[in-house]
């Protein structure tokens, strides 16, 4: 029942996120540097939008292999083309640009189409020069560099300059994370990845600033962090927004899951970027952001004046608990049982019994 009123939000979690920082900040480092791996070790596998070519898709009706069409393509002088005999008979082919043939891109196509039996206007290709790819790649670089300069600027004007930068870290992380897994899982990136990996990015600024917004409001009161300390208020902000920052992150992948098993091959590629994305986005929100702000704030010297006062009224408050508690009393066992133990007649033993008198 705890757990049903706290994801309901009729009761306040007790996370201590800021105090186990450490552990959260070695989580995010592991996963980066795994992430790390798939973008500089697998390397990233970029569509013929960004790098340039021909994609070449078409029916086939007599059972070819890959080796079939490579030796098509070598009589035109493409032969280091990479070719897929997808199952249910569709052939892909991926080379350098056609237009390089001038004249010759029909004979090849026809060739192609007549090997596997389906006519010319069947086939889709896709080409594109190396020259638009390289303006795509660095439009949305620069859109990239864009956003993150803006948000900066943003998140310095609207609260201060050191939320910027924990921002930015959470941005950072999120950016370094989607494309490490997309690279790891081996799916291709394509314009519909950038445009998911931005809508990410906003989303997790948003987060970001929900949770900032609540920690700003906290921190205008000077009691209140004068009782628990930056990092304190911060911990009970992020208690505050955290089932808010769950239960939307939760209503927003389920399209986004609907479109991953349902869609088709390029609205796939756009929602495991937005499933991953945020996915990365509420966590970092909640267990980078924040904690990042946190010591960045702890080191201002009010701050450490305040955390130092904090501890001295601890320990205060420990030792006075030590001199009130009672020392426990020290009984004669022997003395005792000496006193309680009856007599015969019921009297305590320690008193002596009065003496008869003599009859005459």
């Amino acid at each position: 029942m705890s757990f049903l009123e706290t994801f309901r939000g009729h009761q306040l979690p007790g996370f201590d996120i800021v105090g186990q920082r450490r552990r959260w900040f070695a989580f995010s480092g592991a996963l980066i540097a795994l992430s790390l791996v798939g973008v500089l070790g697998i390397r990233l596998e970029f569509s013929i939008d960004f790098e340039g070519g021909a994609l070449i898709s078409y029916p086939d009706s007599r059972g070819l292999t890959a080796e079939d069409v490579q030796a098509t393509l070598a009589e035109f002088g493409r032969s280091g083309a990479e070719v897929q005999v997808v199952g249910g008979g569709e052939i892909t082919i991926r080379t350098s640009s056609l237009n390089e043939l001038g004249t010759e891109r029909t004979d090849l196509l026809d060739a192609l189409a007549e090997q596997a039996g389906s006519a010319s206007e069947d086939m889709s290709v896709q080409d594109v020069g190396p020259t638009w790819g390289g303006q795509i790649s660095r439009k949305a670089f620069q859109g990239l560099i864009i956003f993150l300069v803006l948000v900066s600027i943003y998140v310095a004007f609207r609260f201060e300059w050191k939320m910027a930068v924990a921002a930015q870290a959470a941005l950072a992380h999120d950016l370094i994370v989607t494309a490490g897994i997309y690279g790891l899982v081996g799916r291709e990136v394509t314009p519909a990845t950038v445009i998911a990996i931005l809508t990410i990015l906003g989303y997790s600024l948003y987060d970001t600033v929900v949770i900032f917004d609540r920690i700003k409001e906290h921190t205008v009161s000077t009691a209140m962090i004068a009782k628990e300390s930056y990092a304190g208020v911060v911990s009970i902000s992020l208690n505050e927004t955290f089932m808010r920052s769950v239960n939307t992150s939760l209503a927003t992948l389920l399209p986004i899951t609907a479109l991953l098993l349902f869609g088709g091959t390029t609205l796939k590629d756009f929602a495991f970027a937005l499933f991953v994305g945020v996915l990365s986005s509420t966590y970092s929100s909640l267990f980078v952001a924040s904690p990042v702000l946190a010591v960045l704030k702890e080191r201002e010297p009010r701050y450490r004046q305040v955390r130092a006062r904090i501890q001295a009224r601890q320990a205060a408050g420990r030792t006075a608990l030590r001199e009130v508690a009672p020392e426990p009393a020290v009984v004669d066992t022997a003395a005792a049982r000496a006193t309680t133990r009856p007599t015969p007649r019921g009297r305590p033993s320690g008193r002596r019994p009065p003496a008869k008198r003599k009859r005459r």
